[in-house]
C-alpha cells in the first residue's frame, strides 16, 4: 500500500497507545487490537486526501447548467435599512431578525374587515391583507454568511447617489403623479416588474420572486414572474445601435470559466427613470452568475453610472430551487384600474390645465 510517511506514523502511535493500554484490556485479544489498529490505516488514508470541489451538472455544450425555478425571496434588502448592523450578520442577530418578520407577518395577517367601512377622503387606502404578500422569512446568505444588505461595496450598504443623481431623481418623482399617464410608473402600467425584480439587477420583491432560466448554447432566457417578462440574454453577440432602447436593456453574455458573465445597457427611458435603481444613458449593469451547489446560485451585479451615482457600485445574492414553478401574473392593474384611474384624473376639477376637465 503506497502511503505518505505520515499516515504510516498516525497507524503507530494508534497500535503503540492500544498496546499501552492493553494491560487495562486483558479481556481483549491481540487479534482485536491489531484489527484496531488496522481500522485506522483508511482514516489516515483519508486524512491526507483533500475534499473534492463540489462541480456542477453540464449541459450537452459543456457549460454549467442554470435551468431550472429559483427564487431570491429573504428578509435581506438591496440596501441596509439599520446602519448600525454590519454586513455580516451574526447568527444571533439573524435569528432576532427573522422573529421580528415572523411577528409582523402575524400581525398583518388579519383578515380585512368588511363592515369596516370605505376610508376617509384623501386617506391612503393601502392594499390587501399580507396574505397575499410573500416577503420572505429568513435573512439571506451568500457565501454561506448571513447578509444585512444586498450591497457589498460601499461598505455602508447603501446606495452611493450624486448631488446631479439626486436632483434628477426629483424632477423624475415630480412627474410622477401629475395626472398624466406618462407620470405613472411603468410598474403601474405593468410594463416591467415593481421594485426592480425585472432588473438588471433583478432584486427581491414583496412577492412574486420566482424565476425560471432555460439555457442553450447561443442565449439564455430568464423569465420573471413578476410581469412574465422574460430577459434574452444573447451570447456572444454584439450590442445592439444605441439608438435601439429595450425593457429591460439589451444583455450581452459570455462565459468566464464556470461563471456566466452579462453586461447590459440600453434602458428605455421609463424603465431608467424607475426606482430604485436609476440608469441614465452612459449607465452599465454587470451580472454574474455561478452555481455554488445543487441549490444555489450565486448572484453578483455592478452598476457604473456617472450621472446618478458617485461611484461604481456592487451588490451579491443568492438565488435558491422555488419549491414551485413560475405561475402567470395577470397584471390587472393594467387591465382594469389604469383606466379608472385615468377617467377619474380627467374629471377631477383640481387638474384644470393639465388635461383635466376644469380645462
Amino acid at each position: 500500500m503506497n502511503l505518505p510517511k505520515r499516515a504510516f506514523a498516525a497507524v503507530a502511535i494508534t497500535r503503540n497507545t492500544l498496546a499501552d493500554c492493553a494491560s487495562s484490556w486483558r479481556a481483549l485479544p491481540r487479534s482485536a487490537l491489531a484489527a484496531l489498529a488496522l481500522a485506522a490505516l483508511p482514516l489516515a488514508a483519508a486524512a491526507q486526501i483533500p475534499a473534492k470541489a463540489w462541480s456542477p451538472p453540464r449541459t450537452p455544450d459543456g457549460r454549467p447548467d442554470l435551468q431550472g425555478d429559483w427564487t431570491n425571496s429573504s428578509i435581506t434588502t438591496l440596501e441596509r435599512s439599520n446602519p448600525s448592523l454590519p454586513l455580516v450578520l451574526s447568527e444571533d442577530q439573524a435569528k432576532q431578525l427573522e422573529t421580528q418578520r415572523a411577528r409582523q407577518n402575524a400581525a398583518g395577517a388579519a383578515q380585512t374587515n368588511p363592515n369596516q367601512g370605505a376610508p376617509q377622503a384623501g386617506a391612503n387606502v393601502g392594499g390587501y391583507n399580507q396574505f397575499w404578500l410573500d416577503r420572505g422569512s429568513a435573512i439571506g446568505r451568500v457565501k454561506g454568511e448571513a447578509r444585512s444588505s444586498w450591497i457589498v461595496s460601499p461598505a455602508s450598504g447603501r446606495i452611493p447617489f450624486s448631488a446631479e443623481g439626486r436632483e434628477k431623481i426629483k424632477t423624475i418623482l415630480s412627474k410622477r403623479n401629475n395626472g398624466e399617464p406618462e407620470g405613472l410608473n411603468p410598474a403601474d402600467r405593468c410594463f416591467i416588474g415593481s421594485r426592480g425584480s425585472g432588473g438588471p439587477p433583478m432584486l427581491n420583491n414583496i412577492y412574486n420572486n420566482t424565476y425560471q432560466i432555460v439555457q442553450t448554447p447561443s442565449a439564455v432566457m430568464i423569465e420573471v414572474e413578476m410581469m412574465h417578462d422574460a430577459r434574452i440574454i444573447r451570447m456572444g453577440e454584439k450590442p445592439r445601435p444605441a439608438a435601439v432602447k429595450q425593457w429591460l436593456g439589451d444583455s450581452i453574455g459570455r462565459w468566464e470559466g464556470d461563471t456566466l458573465v452579462v453586461v447590459t445597457r440600453g434602458w428605455k427611458e421609463l424603465q431608467a427613470n424607475y426606482e430604485p435603481i436609476y440608469l441614465s444613458e452612459k449607465a452599465t449593469v454587470t451580472e454574474r452568475f455561478t452555481r455554488t451547489s445543487p441549490d444555489e446560485i450565486t448572484y453578483e451585479f455592478t452598476v457604473e453610472d456617472p450621472t446618478f451615482y458617485s461611484q461604481p457600485w456592487k451588490g451579491e445574492m443568492s438565488y435558491t430551487r422555488s419549491s414551485g414553478p413560475v405561475f402567470e401574473y395577470a397584471c390587472h392593474e393594467g387591465n382594469y384600474a389604469m383606466p379608472h384611474i385615468l377617467m377619474a384624473t380627467r374629471v377631477d376639477p383640481s387638474n384644470a390645465g393639465s388635461g383635466g376637465a376644469g380645462e
